[in-house]
């Protein structure tokens, strides 16, 4: 999926969201009422501000994604599991060990790093793409929250329903028409990211979250050999030294037990 939204750079940000959503929509439709499941979910309220932080998650994802080099992008998206476990404390009542705090710091180390020596990272896109991590931290820690009280299509569905009317608005007004090869990306995006997406709930749903978590971490792996097979993207040693912290210190966060109160 990142291989595709990447190849979509020349398209504005919210017109690929807005065609993913619109994948999203059809498919969670179609199987919710194959499977006679009611559409809105019984937790109305949650459902709504999970809807919210995955969207405000996804156009700060896709953003990074298309604007900085994919390695660094994918590194950033996935400093989330750090804010899962900050926002944890509050909205599932999870506390922390101190040695947690150290690991959070030495994230922070790894990000300025990161920043300060890969010139293709403006400030702009580094608040975004924190921005976008801690908004997936807040989705996950609502779908924890929600655990087997909704069908993850449900959970899954309340994304497009917030996502669309949003990002419409702005395709109106900013339209790039897709051409080509354009809407085989797109199809593909929207198809990846639904089953990523439901997987990823379904798993969070009913598995540690720091086992499942951990694993999301071969993705930078990933994400710096495509870089350099299909965009001839290089990485200094100080950005790849940005990339091993950041990693570092979210395995051992998620490597530390955390108790619940």
């Amino acid at each position: 999926m990142n291989i595709c939204v990447k190849s979509l750079s020349h398209l504005p940000t919210l017109e690929v969201v807005f065609f993913r959503s619109i994948v999203s929509l059809v498919i969670c439709l179609s199987l919710l009422k194959r499977q006679n499941i009611p559409v809105f979910g019984n937790n109305k309220v949650q459902l709504l501000f999970r809807g919210i932080a995955g969207c405000i998650g996804l156009i700060g994802s896709f953003y990074t994604l298309q604007n900085i080099p994919l390695a660094s992008a994918v590194t950033l998206n996935y400093l989330s599991p750090l804010f899962t476990a900050i926002l944890g404390v509050f909205i599932v009542k999870q506390s922390l060990k101190p040695i947690q705090y150290v690991y959070f710091l030495i994230a922070i180390i790894g990000v300025l790093i990161l920043k300060g020596f890969d010139t293709r990272i403006s400030f702009k896109d580094l608040i975004i793409g924190l921005s976008a991590a801690c908004s997936a931290g807040l989705a996950y820690n609502i779908i924890a929250r929600l655990k087997t009280k909704e069908h993850p299509l449900v959970i899954i569905f309340y994304f497009p329903l917030v996502t669309l009317p949003f990002v419409s608005i702005f395709c109106i007004l900013d339209w790039h028409q897709p051409t080509g090869t354009d809407w085989i990306y797109l199809l593909a995006t929207g198809l990846l990211s639904q089953g990523a997406q439901y997987y990823m709930t379904l798993s969070y749903q009913h598995a540690n979250l720091g086992k499942i978590a951990s694993l999301n971490y071969i993705g930078i792996i990933y994400a710096i050999i495509f870089s350099y097979l299909f965009f001839e993207e290089s990485l200094s040693y100080t950005t790849l030294v940005g990339i091993a912290i950041i990693l570092v210190a979210v395995v051992l966060n998620l490597k530390t037990k955390s108790t619940s109160n």
